[in-house]
């Protein structure tokens, strides 16, 4: 991919150097977000799958307003989980909180038996255009 009118945004957190990739990048008109948790600005987990699918939306909002997007710019959603029930019942809770009409986002949920992080529940990959 050519670096030509790519941009990279990132929270600063020491991960993201460790590891060596952005949180988000934008290329033309459309903004890949990288698999978000539910931390704060110190980089610490919010407690429980509520707590911490709601952080994790709000990071993403976060990253979409550096690029001048909203969450209505949402095309595509994955969200990887450690427990499909409670991830539902959350995600339901969240739909319209952070979508105005969340029957516009592809959304694909998957269960999985671990995350980058000890007491991580849920982890949420993005693509969104303009």
């Amino acid at each position: 991919m050519s670096q030509q009118n790519k941009k990279g945004e990132g929270f600063g957190m020491p991960w993201e150097d460790i590891y060596g990739y952005a949180q988000a990048i934008k290329k033309g008109n459309t903004v890949w977000i990288s698999g978000q948790l539910g931390h704060n600005e110190k980089g610490e987990l919010a407690e429980g799958m509520d707590a911490q699918m709601n952080q994790t939306y709000a990071n993403i909002k976060a990253l979409l307003s550096r690029f001048g997007m909203t969450m209505d710019n949402v095309v595509e959603e994955v969200i990887y989980t450690m427990d499909m029930a409670t991830a539902f019942e959350a995600r339901k809770n969240f739909k319209t909180v952070y979508y105005t009409d969340p029957k516009l986002v592809a959304s694909t949920m998957v269960g999985v038996t671990a995350l980058a992080l000890p007491g991580q529940l849920v982890e949420i990959k993005i693509i969104a255009t303009e």
